[in-house]
C-alpha cells in the first residue's frame, strides 16, 4: 500500500484507490487515534459532499467509527468548513469530511479534523496509516459497546446561524451572483445570503452526484464572468465542491483570485484592528503582487509550501490572523479553523457595502504581476521523478537564470492529483508564456 494522505487528506478513484475497505479501516483508525487516551465515550461527527461516491464512503467510514466503539454525529451534505465548526461547537473528539474537494466527480477523499476544528498535522495522519497498515490500535467492539450514529442534529441551522452572525453589515444594496459548483454549498450559500437581506441569484446548485465542478465552481469559473457581467452583477462569487474555497468575479468579469481577495480582507481586519502582527501568510504560488502590497502597507509577508493546513500550522504557531491560497482557500482566524468560502465572500461583500466600493476597485489595492500556470497530468507513478529528471532541471535553471530575478518559477507536483503545476511569473507575459509551455512539453515528453 502506498502513502493514504495526500497534501489534504486521503484521496482518490472512488472504489478503485478510495475503496469501501480503506474508507472503514480509516473510520476505526481515526477513532482509535483521535479519541486519545482518555476512558470516554468517543463522538465524532461526519459531513459530506454531494458527489455520487459520498453516501458509499460516508457509510462505510461510519461503520469503522462505529466498530471501534464512537457515536457519530452524521451532518449530511454540508461544506467542509461546517465540519470543522461543528466539531468543535459540538464538543466532539473529530470531525471526518467525505469530499474530493475541486477534484471531479468520480474522485473522492476522506479529511480529518481534531476536536479543535484543525486539520491533522503529518505526524498524527501517519500514526493512523501505522495502524491500518498493521501497527495495531485497539480492538474492536462488542454488544453494548458498539458506537450508533445520530441523523437529527439541527447541523445546517446551527452552522447557517454562525455565518449569518459575521455578518454585520447591510449588504441589501448588493447585487450578488453564487457559483455553488452543484457541491455541498448549493442549498446552503443562497439560503444565507438570502436571509442577510442581499439580492441574490445562484447557477450551478443543481446537484445531481455527477456534475459536482463539472464545467463551474471555482476551477472553471468563466460561465460566472460571463453571467455577472450579462445580468449587471455587483459581484459573482464561486465555490469548489466542498465550498473551503473562494474566488470571485468583479463587476466588469475580472477574475479575483485568492491573492487579490487575501489582500482586501488583510487591510479590512488591519482596520478593525484584527491583523494580529500585521502579516498575512501565503504559499510559495501566490503572486509576487502580494509582496508589493505588503509593502505598500506595512504589512508582513510570510510564506510557506502549498497547502492550506500548512498555512494554518504557520498562524497557529505565530499568532497571525489571516492567511491562504491563490487557489481561493482563506482562512480567517478570529472566526474561523479552516478555508470557509461562504465565510469569505460574506466578508467581502461587507467589505463592499461599508466602503462602497466596486469590486474592480479590488485590483488597486493588490496587482498581480503576470503569471503562467499549466497543469501538465503525468502517470501518477512518476510523481517522484520530477527532481531527478537531468533535462527538466537543467531547463528549469536556465529559465530561472533568464528571469534574473524580475520573475520566479515554480515545478511543484500535485498532492491530489495526477498533475505537474508549472508556474511563471515576469514582467514580460510573452516570455512567461513561451518558457512555461516549453517546461510543461518537456514534463510531458519525460514522465508519461
Amino acid at each position: 500500500m502506498g502513502k493514504i494522505f495526500g497534501t489534504d487528506g486521503a484521496r482518490g478513484i472512488a472504489n478503485k484507490e478510495l475503496t469501501v475497505s480503506l474508507a472503514f479501516n480509516l473510520g476505526k483508525a481515526g477513532a482509535f487515534v483521535l479519541a486519545g487516551e482518555s476512558n470516554h465515550l468517543p463522538k465524532i461527527l461526519i459531513g459530506a459532499d454531494t458527489r455520487i461516491s459520498s453516501d458509499m464512503l460516508m457509510s462505510a467510514t461510519e461503520a469503522g467509527l462505529c466498530a471501534m466503539g464512537a457515536n457519530v454525529i452524521r451532518a449530511g451534505v454540508v461544506t467542509t468548513p461546517a465540519v470543522a465548526y461543528l466539531t468543535k461547537l459540538y464538543s466532539c473528539d473529530a470531525g471526518i469530511v467525505i469530499s474530493a474537494s475541486h477534484n471531479s466527480y468520480e474522485y473522492n477523499g476522506i479529511k480529518f479534523f481534531n476536536r479543535d476544528g484543525f486539520k491533522l498535522p503529518d505526524e498524527t495522519e501517519d500514526q493512523i496509516e501505522r495502524i491500518i497498515t498493521g501497527e495495531g490500535g485497539g480492538s474492536i467492539k462488542t454488544h453494548d459497546a458498539i458506537g450508533r450514529i445520530y441523523k437529527e442534529v439541527q447541523c445546517i441551522k446551527a452552522y447557517s446561524d454562525f455565518l449569518l452572525g459575521q455578518c454585520s453589515s447591510n449588504i441589501s444594496k448588493l447585487k450578488v451572483l453564487l457559483d455553488c459548483a452543484n457541491g455541498a454549498a448549493s442549498e446552503i450559500a443562497p439560503d444565507v445570503f438570502k436571509k442577510a437581506g442581499c439580492n441574490i441569484s445562484h447557477i450551478y446548485s443543481q446537484p445531481n452526484g455527477l456534475n459536482i465542478n463539472k464545467d463551474c465552481g471555482s476551477t472553471h469559473i468563466s460561465n460566472l464572468a460571463n453571467e455577472v457581467v450579462k445580468g449587471g452583477f455587483d459581484i459573482g462569487f464561486a465555490y469548489d465542491g466542498d465550498a473551503d474555497r473562494l474566488l470571485a468575479v468583479s463587476e466588469k468579469g475580472e477574475i479575483i483570485d485568492g491573492d487579490v481577495l487575501m489582500s482586501a480582507l488583510t487591510l479590512f481586519l488591519k482596520n478593525k484592528g484584527l491583523l494580529y502582527k500585521d502579516t498575512l501568510v501565503v504559499t510559495e504560488m501566490s503572486n509576487m503582487g502580494v509582496d508589493v502590497f505588503g509593502k505598500k502597507n506595512s504589512v508582513k509577508i510570510v510564506r510557506t509550501k502549498v497547502g492550506d493546513r500548512y498555512v494554518v500550522e504557520e498562524m497557529q504557531k505565530s499568532g497571525y490572523a489571516i492567511g491562504g491560497e491563490q487557489s481561493g482557500h482563506i482562512i480567517l482566524l478570529p472566526f474561523s479553523t479552516t478555508g470557509d468560502g461562504i465565510l469569505a465572500s460574506l466578508k467581502i461583500a461587507q467589505i463592499l457595502a461599508e466602503n462602497k466600493l466596486k469590486a474592480s476597485n479590488f485590483f488597486e489595492i493588490m496587482k498581480p504581476l503576470p503569471q503562467v500556470l499549466i497543469n501538465v497530468r503525468i502517470n501518477n507513478e512518476m510523481k517522484t521523478e520530477l527532481k531527478n529528471d537531468n533535462e527538466i532541471q537543467t531547463l528549469y535553471r536556465k529559465v530561472t537564470d533568464e528571469l534574473d530575478g524580475n520573475g520566479r518559477i515554480v515545478l511543484r507536483v500535485s498532492g491530489t492529483e495526477p498533475v505537474i503545476r508549472v508556474m511563471i511569473e515576469g514582467e514580460d507575459l510573452e516570455l512567461i508564456e513561451n518558457r512555461a509551455k516549453l517546461i510543461a512539453d518537456k514534463i510531458k515528453q519525460k514522465l508519461n
